[in-house]
């Protein structure tokens, strides 16, 4: 029996701090999906071509996976609170850029701008967390509060984003961050206590920085381009090629250092690998899931932006539930038995859909059932992984534990965006049947189910009402397969938590 260890004074700020934090964090999880709805929107002012479509929604993401190795370091140096003031300067910066936008790369560059904006906030807020919560059950509850504002927030996303868009356009959706975070800088200066690494003193690597940089974005691109143009093209392997060499590369080098911008040590510990692996795997799943169903919503159904967020609510309502109950489960029963029934539970939500011969069949009762049993799962298992990967990080290595869990949480949804979405987009364009419209018109029709309905729009009559129809009906043949291989994921996660996680490990007790 381990005995139980002093654990520091209880800070008296800190659930004044968790508010500031989650407030934090709910902005950052917003942008990574609040665009979903706006995008037709912006897509119909703008007109955007099918490539620069893909880029603004999934350079925010990648930017941030990117940099967030990066900016956990400097966070253990600068100071963490410093680094969160900052990114709120360039967040703020970037919003604005938005707002004004006039041409798609002007947007592209905002959403760019707002992913190194986010990736000096996120490690941040994780590694002030670790600091300010010193016993053990608080920060299994705080870190509840965390996963519940970070799911919570992509799923609210939708839903803020249409109500903003049907009032007051898509340029409302990058507004939004303007007055928000200048109440969190607020409180944020008061309240938020400075915090460094003990072990931060060393010679800053910038090898290593543009290793990781390198590395990650080719990763990236190159996963996002191998959905986009298939097998047969010769960029994505090129890319895929750059991020191995660079990655290993620095791998390597961040083994040989005494004070490395990531302790990838980290992942010898089986608890905190398989706890990665059961954040990343379902976040490719959610991620896809939640762009394609939105898009869905409004192409395939017709229902306007609002209405598609609010038929969403189900999934981030019982996510936010599922993670408040987690720690409780966590206390009760072993870790890898609550973390394998959320995954198993996730795909089981995500199996739904997939099981209906033909996706509109369900209907929406039937299919609000399924984003419920979706959050259920997410819920529990992001909550459990969570928690069960930065309790298990030793405390002087939390930043490199905080940008290795957003660099899934982040990753894995833009992951899921790029290689399903593309895949999506792919069977769309085979399902469709031939259309009687001249070949610049049909060309457009087969880049994307928004083109196909802003042409509809313009068409009018008998014709646009058979192309939005032929249309509706490819896309929702091509993203029904998008759930099978989410739960797939979903499932694969479980199975590895179940063999690698050790029986007694309790990261809610202090020893």
């Amino acid at each position: 029996m381990h005995a139980r260890r002093p654990t520091a004074p209880l800070d008296p700020r800190r659930w004044i701090v968790l508010a500031i934090l989650s407030g934090s964090l709910l902005l950052i999880s917003m942008d990574t999906t609040i665009l979903n709805v706006a995008f037709p929107s912006l897509v119909g002012d703008l007109r955007p071509g099918a490539v620069q479509q893909l880029w603004i929604i999934d350079v925010y993401a990648l930017a941030l996976s990117g940099l967030l190795v990066t900016a956990g370091a400097l966070g253990d140096r600068w100071g963490r609170k410093r680094l969160l003031m900052a990114g709120f300067a360039i967040f703020s910066i970037a919003s604005l850029i938005a707002v004004f936008s006039t041409e798609a790369w002007h947007v592209i560059a905002a959403r760019a701008l707002l992913g190194v904006g986010g990736a000096a906030i996120m490690p941040s807020t994780l590694s002030i967390l670790r600091s300010v919560f010193t016993d053990a059950k608080e920060r299994a509850f705080a870190l509840a509060v965390w996963a519940a504002v970070f799911g919570g927030g992509m799923a609210f996303g939708p839903v803020v984003g249409g109500l903003l868009v049907q009032n007051h356009g898509w340029h409302s959706a990058f507004l939004l961050n303007l007055p928000v975070a200048a109440v969190i800088v607020a409180a944020g200066l008061r309240y938020l206590p400075e915090s460094r690494s003990p072990r931060s003193g060393g010679r800053w690597d910038w090898w290593g920085v543009g290793q990781s940089i390198v590395g990650m974005l080719a990763l990236a691109g190159g996963i996002k381009q191998l959905g986009k143009s298939g097998i047969t093209d010769p960029l994505p392997w090129a890319l895929l090629a750059l991020a191995a060499v660079a990655l290993t590369v620095f791998v390597r080098r961040q083994l040989r250092l005494d004070d490395p911008l990531l302790q990838v040590r980290l992942f010898a510990r089986p608890a905190f690998s398989v706890a990665a692996t059961a954040i990343f795997l379902p976040m490719v799943g959610m991620g896809a899931i939640l762009f394609l169903v939105t898009q869905w919503f409004q192409y395939g159904q017709g229902y306007t932006p609002l209405e598609a967020g609010l038929r969403l609510l189900p999934a981030p309502l019982a996510l936010i539930c599922a993670s408040m109950v987690a720690p409780t489960l966590m206390q009760r029963f072993a870790i890898r038995h609550v973390l394998g029934a959320g995954l198993v539970l996730l795909a089981a939500g995500m199996a739904l859909p997939w099981t209906s011969q033909q996706f509109a069949e369900l209907g929406y009762p039937a299919f609000a059932v399924a984003l419920t049993v979706m959050g259920l799962g997410a819920g529990i298992a992001t909550t459990v992984a969570s928690v069960t990967l930065i309790s298990t990080a030793p405390a002087q290595e939390v930043s490199s534990a905080a940008a290795i869990e957003e660099t899934c949480y982040e990753l894995g949804s833009a992951m899921g965006v790029a290689v399903l979405g593309s895949t999506a987009a792919a069977l769309y364009r085979g399902n469709l049947p031939a259309l009687d419209l001249d070949g610049v018109t049909s060309a457009a029709v087969h880049e994307s189910v928004g083109a196909a309905a802003h042409i509809a729009e313009r068409l009018g009559g008998d014709v646009g009402e058979g192309l939005i129809e032929a249309a509706s009906r490819a896309y929702t043949l091509a993203i029904t397969p998008a759930f099978l291989i989410a739960g797939l994921l979903a499932v694969a996660a479980a199975a590895t938590t179940w063999t690698m996680i050790p029986r007694d490990l309790r990261p809610t007790e202090n020893h």
